[in-house]
């Protein structure tokens, strides 16, 4: 009886310690490099559906005095997203270039622009679907090499 009891507990632990894990929050800091156009975390994983915290920051003591966002988009998107961050009818207008958010339903959501010295989080529930989503810098001609990966698995 004993031995059938502690079977069951273990059983317990080991069948809820998945829900556990998916329930607490990842926290991720992606910083801005302070030389080149890139973030210092270029892939990190989730499990899907599970809280997501992620801290873009642009360096105070960046060399290259860029501004930066980040912008998460949808699953095996990131061709589209940087052709749609250097679509060139962009580059005339003032307002993109404040705000640079390529109009487009791949968007999930995004930080605003960071001036250095400056930081935004974004807080999410990760999809239900795994698969990689990819997040990019769209400031004007920063995407096609300041961008990552979040897995979700």
């Amino acid at each position: 009886m004993k031995s059938t009891i502690a079977a069951l507990v273990a059983l317990l632990v080991i069948g809820t310690s998945s829900f556990v894990n998916a329930d607490e929050v990842a926290e991720i800091t992606i910083t801005a490099d302070k030389l080149t156009f890139a973030y210092d975390i270029k892939e990190f994983t989730v499990k899907a559906g599970q809280k997501v915290k992620v801290t873009l920051v642009n360096p105070k003591d960046s060399q290259n005095l860029q501004p930066h966002n980040l912008v998460m988009s949808k699953k095996g998107s990131l061709a589209e997203m940087i052709g749609a961050a250097n679509n060139p009818a962009n580059f005339s207008n003032p307002e993109f270039l404040k705000n640079p958010i390529p109009e487009t339903d791949l968007i999930v959501r995004h930080t605003k622009l960071l001036k250095p010295g400056e930081s935004e989080t974004l807080e999410f529930t990760a999809p239900e679907e795994a698969g990689d989503y990819p997040y990019l810098c769209t400031y004007v001609g920063h995407a096609a090499i300041m961008n990552g990966v979040m897995k979700v698995e």
